[in-house]
Parts: C-alpha cells; sequence; structure tokens
C-alpha cells in the first residue's frame, strides 16, 4: 500500500526501512499495514496577528502514530521546511525509537512551517498558542504528549501548557515534556539527548579500544542536541576538532571552544562572524577525519553523494533520519565504519521526557543525578538489547534497533485484536 497522503521522500525512506525489519521479521501481512501506517493525521491553520498588524496564516501538522503501548510521544518543530510527510516519518521513527527504550508511548511529531527567527517574541507565542488551540481536542497526558524539537524551545512549551490547562481549568503539567524545571520541567531534560548521543559515541569507542582522550570528534549542527553532544563529548575527554549550523561549517584541529561556541550562538543566534575555527562549507565538515561523526541536524544529510567519502571510525546519529538508505547499503561495505542508528543514538531525550512526564503525574521531582543515573541505566540495557539482536538475526546495527521496536509494537498490536 502506498500513500497520497504523506508523499515525500523522508517518509519512502521510513517506510522503506520499516519494509526491510518486516521482512527480516517474517511479519505477518494481516499486521504490517496496520504497524506501519499512521493512525491520525491533522492539518490546521494557525492565524496570528504579525507586530504589524498583518495577518498571517501558518500550516501545522500532528501525526500520532498509534495508541496501542499508551499516549503517543514526540517533538514540535518549527521549520520553513516542515511538511506533513516529513511530520509522518519521524512519527514512525519516534514509535519504534519508544518501543526500543522499553517506554509506554506511541510515536507522534508536529510541526509548523516557519522560521521562528523571523518571528518576534510576541508573534513566537501567539503562533505557539494558536497551534496548541487548534490541537487541544487530539492532545492530552493520556493521549499525545508533546515536547521541544528543531526551532522550538522550553519557552514555547511554557506557553503550549498554559494555554491547555487554561482551557481545562486546572494545571495540566504533563501534557508537554520539555518544560522549564520552575513549571514542572525535568532536572537533566535539556541537555538528555546530547548526552545521550555523547554517552553512545564513548561506549563504542570503549568497545574498539580506542581511549576517549585520543579521540577526535565532528559535530554537524549545533542547536540543542549538537551543542550538548559536543559538551558531553568534551567532559568525556574527546576532541571536538568541528562543529556547524545553517551558517558553515568551523573547523580549529587543535579542538574547538564549545563554551565559547554556545555563548556566542546564546547571543547571535547562530554561529555566523564566530572566529573560533576556519569556515568551511558544510559539506566538507562531514568529510573530516575523525573518529567520531554525530550528524545532529536534519534528515538525509550522509547519502549517496558523500557516504563513500565519509573518513570516520563511528557515525553517532544526533539527528532522526541523517542517513538514508543508498548511503547505508554503501556504508554496509565499509567494515571500519560503525553506526549508532538514530532510534538508539538519540533516545536520550524521549526518555527523560518520559521521566518528565512521571515526575508530573506523580508530582515528585527527581535531581538531575538521579535523572542521568537513571538515564544511563536504560540506555545500556537498550545498546546490549541490540547488540543482542543484532547477533542473533546477523544483521545491521539499524536493522537490529528497527526489528525490535517495530516487534514490540506489532506484538502490542496482535495481542489488543483488530477492533471490529
Amino acid at each position: 500500500m502506498n500513500s497520497n497522503i504523506y508523499n515525500s521522500p523522508v517518509f519512502e525512506m521510513a517506510c522503506r526501512q520499516f519494509d526491510r525489519a518486516a521482512d527480516i521479521l517474517e511479519m505477518d501481512t494481516r499486521l504490517r499495514q496496520r504497524v506501519k501506517m499512521p493512525k491520525r493525521c491533522l492539518a490546521v491553520s494557525c492565524p496570528i496577528e504579525l507586530d504589524n498588524g498583518e495577518v498571517v496564516v501558518y500550516e501545522g501538522f500532528r501525526v500520532q502514530h498509534h495508541l496501542s503501548m499508551g499516549p503517543t510521544k514526540g517533538g514540535l518543530r518549527f521549520h520553513p521546511k516542515v511538511d506533513l510527510g516529513e511530520v509522518a516519518a519521524l512519527a514512525m521513527w519516534m514509535s519504534w525509537k519508544c518501543a526500543l527504550a522499553g517506554l509506554p508511548y506511541g510515536g507522534a511529531k508536529g510541526g509548523i512551517a516557519v522560521d521562528p527567527f523571523a518571528l518576534s517574541l510576541g508573534e513566537l507565542e501567539r503562533l505557539s498558542r494558536r497551534y496548541m488551540q487548534e490541537m487541544i481536542p487530539f492532545v492530552g497526558p493520556n493521549v499525545d504528549v508533546m515536547a521541544p524539537d528543531v526551532g522550538t524551545t522550553p519557552q514555547v512549551m511554557a506557553w503550549m501548557m498554559d494555554t491547555y490547562s487554561s482551557y481545562v481549568g486546572s494545571n495540566a503539567s504533563a501534557v508537554v515534556t520539555g518544560k522549564p524545571v520552575g513549571l514542572g520541567g525535568s532536572e537533566g531534560r535539556k541537555e538528555a539527548t546530547g548526552y545521550g548521543v555523547a554517552y553512545f559515541a564513548k561506549s563504542y569507542l570503549d568497545d574498539l579500544g580506542i581511549a576517549p582522550e585520543e579521540a577526535t570528534a565532528v559535530v554537524q549542527g549545533f542547536g540543542n542536541v549538537g551543542s550538548e553532544a559536543a559538551k558531553a563529548l568534551n567532559r568525556f575527554g574527546v576532541k571536538v576538532i568541528a562543529i556547524s549550523d545553517v551558517s558553515g561549517g568551523y573547523h580549529n584541529p587543535h579542538g574547538i571552544d564549545i563554551g565559547d561556541a554556545i555563548k556566542y550562538v546564546s547571543k547571535n543566534r547562530t554561529l555566523e562572524g564566530w572566529n573560533g575555527g576556519d569556515q568551511i562549507p558544510n559539506d566538507e565538515l562531514l568529510e573530516i577525519k575523525c573518529d567520531i561523526l554525530a550528524p545532529c541536524a536534519l534528515e538525509r544529510v550522509i547519502n549517496e553523494t558523500n557516504a563513500s567519502k565519509l573518513n570516520c571510525r563511528i557515525i553517532a546519529e544526533g539527528a532522526n533520519g541523517p542517513t538514508t538508505n543508498q548511503a547505508d547499503a554503501i556504508l554496509a561495505e565499509n567494515p571500519d565504519v560503525l553506526i549508532v542508528p538514530d532510534i538508539l543514538c538519540n533516545s536520550g531525550g524521549v526518555i527523560v521526557s518520559y521521566f518528565e512526564w512521571v515526575q508530573d503525574l506523580q508530582s515528585t521531582f527527581w535531581t538531575r543525578k538521579e535523572v542521568l543515573n537513571r538515564l544511563c541505566k536504560l540506555l545500556d540495557r537498550s545498546k546490549a538489547e541490540l547488540e543482542a539482536q543484532r547477533s542473533k538475526l546477523g544483521c545491521s546495527r539499524r536493522e537490529a534497533a528497527l526489528s525490535l521496536g517495530i516487534h514490540r509494537v506489532a506484538e502490542a498490536k496482535r495481542i489488543r485484536g483488530l477492533f471490529p
């Protein structure tokens, strides 16, 4: 079954990944489409008044992939290139990610086609609140729980929580995660995704017998995930020699001053004009010789054009879907490159979002140390289960991760049965 609703290269990529994993699992044909296709998609108009009095209508989307194991869970993306197909693919990947981590969630994702940097703070608030208002019939702490993603922040989550709470007439902190700590957010949530990327990179360095102090890393994408991954890699002893964002790449073979780069971006929004490294094009940055390449931006940046040119030992996928199917096939022929697949590598964010949700529901809050200790235990468990599955099936790490997550969702649907 092909979909006319989710027609996009990213969705097709996610579907091909699913089909490969389903073949490995020899999944019953009666289950395949039920497990594969999203349960629900929403497209809404979000009109807001700009500061100059003009009224602009933005397109917003939300896809809920399945609700067989609990409420759906997933981020909200503000980016000019957001479309329904991309959002659907991200929701699918979130489903497998949650199941792989053993979380009681289905996957979801949302987005608005907008450049958030082009909006004033007031315009951003009006857009965030309007989007949540349109979503109210379809979200809730036990229905669908949103979180930050590309272009959104804890402040956006705070506005959305307030909008939903005003509608239901009581404080509903569990309706979103990634909130400021003072509003029921969790300690450790901000750094969770990037920390997890670095944690897995270090873990696989250990497996390869490479000391972190002797290793180098390149981080593509210097938003929340990339900057936190770079910070954590530094703390583990790894030298980060290149970073990038939309303004381009910055290379310093002696080591990037991550703290200085973060301060610069906090003040200037991007790395443009930063003097902490030699500026190079983003495509060249991906090909720098290093031990760890961490793509932490958008989808499909590693493709059939550049896959054979990569010069790293480990690809730690901080972004969702950064490696195309064609690139996977090329990299499979190179035994010197180890891929830590996205649904494992960047799962730290949704795991700590789960912790935040649990804390909000129970009104009991943990310290940062408690959160990170719990996170590391789940990351270690997921890695061990993935490696056992890889050994059992004789497949790639991506196929092992996907087959584990997909199998768990399929089992839940099989056991629940098909509603008449």
